[in-house]
């Protein structure tokens, strides 16, 4: 007698994060199903059996499937986890939205706010598929190789029903990979998305040649940005001071294995836009989300001095330098101002 039907988890977005999610949810011996857009690297997957552009050298679970037919994909899944850059996320959602029956619950794990909007990925997410799905969003201080070589992770999953992030959880638990689970959905998207133009600010300063008081006065007083975002957005204070805040925050600004840091150090070592964004030849999530926390800021009446001056470095033309000392220049505080 043939073991009963497992219903897969669909993971969309074959980039490095995804293909690392989809490993780690096949190590609890679930079918995962990991669809891409581009049917060339879906197919050169499924031969090679190994993500070559992104995670070469790590071989694919004999339980995950590549796939780049969406429909198929997300057909004969409960669970659905999307993994791509922010600027695609409405159009993902979007596309799934009438393939799905309600009890299909839906997750994401990508970190940034929606372009133009500025809204956090959750409010995006309702506007789509309304109040009928159950929703989550998992982030935290995680690199893609790491978590593919099955090195020890924690993340924090935020689900609008417990018993959503309960079962993530447990799919994605293993010896070396540890879920926290909360409710908090706002402040695990301000964590997730303030944390990468956090980190280009901290490249830039390391590229100048500051040092590491520099770098740690960055992080401290980022934090601060962070939390009065969060708190202005109605997020919790607890949440900022876990793994999907400060600790998310400290893993970018301090390894050159962040896309986003490394972007800035490029820049502060002199090299322009363009030169830096082809020399990362990846989505810099912080990019555009220095664009949209800057609005969301000025809408909030609230001061991100950081997050303000890495948009002006970013779109308005002003050198890191003369970002450094519009910083030094401002008015004395307290600490808590």
């Amino acid at each position: 007698m043939g073991s009963p039907f497992q219903a897969p988890v669909a993971v969309l977005g074959a980039g490095s994060w995804g293909t690392a999610l989809a490993i780690q949810l096949a190590r609890s011996g679930k079918p995962v199903i990991l669809w891409g857009y581009n049917a060339r690297r879906i197919r050169q997957m499924q031969e090679k059996q190994e993500n070559i552009p992104y995670l070469g050298g790590i071989r694919l679970p004999p339980n995950l499937h590549p796939e780049s037919d969406l429909i198929t994909a997300v057909s004969h899944s409960d669970d659905i986890l999307i993994a791509v850059p922010s600027h695609a996320f409405r159009e993902t959602i979007s596309a799934i939205a009438p393939l799905v029956s309600p009890s299909t619950r839906i997750a994401w794990a990508t970190k940034g706010l929606e372009p133009g909007s500025h809204k956090l990925l959750n409010e995006v997410a309702r506007e789509v598929v309304g109040n009928r799905h159950s929703l989550a969003v998992i982030s935290g201080p995680t690199f893609a190789r790491e978590v593919a070589m099955g090195l020890p992770t924690a993340v924090t999953i935020a689900a609008n029903d417990a018993s959503f992030s309960a079962d993530l959880a447990e799919h994605l638990h293993s010896g070396q990979f540890r879920p926290y689970t909360s409710s908090d959905m706002i402040g695990v998207s301000i964590g997730g998305a303030v944390k990468n133009v956090l980190a280009i600010a901290a490249g830039i300063a390391d590229g100048l040649g500051f040092g590491a008081n520099t770098r740690a006065a960055l992080i401290t007083r980022g934090l601060t940005e962070m939390m009065r975002l969060n708190r202005a957005l109605g997020g919790q204070h607890e949440t900022l001071m876990g793994l999907a805040g400060l600790g998310d925050l400290v893993l970018t600004c301090t390894d050159d294995q962040s896309r986003n840091r490394c972007f800035g150090l490029y820049l502060g070592q002199g090299k322009d836009l363009n030169q830096a964004r082809a020399a990362i030849d990846q989505v810099v999530e912080g990019i555009q989300t220095a664009s949209e926390v800057f609005a969301l800021a000025r809408q909030q009446e609230i001061e991100m001095p950081i997050s303000e001056q890495v948009f002006e470095v970013l779109h308005q033309g002003k050198s890191p330098a003369e970002a450094v000392e519009s910083l030094l220049a401002r008015e004395q505080k307290t600490e808590t101002d």
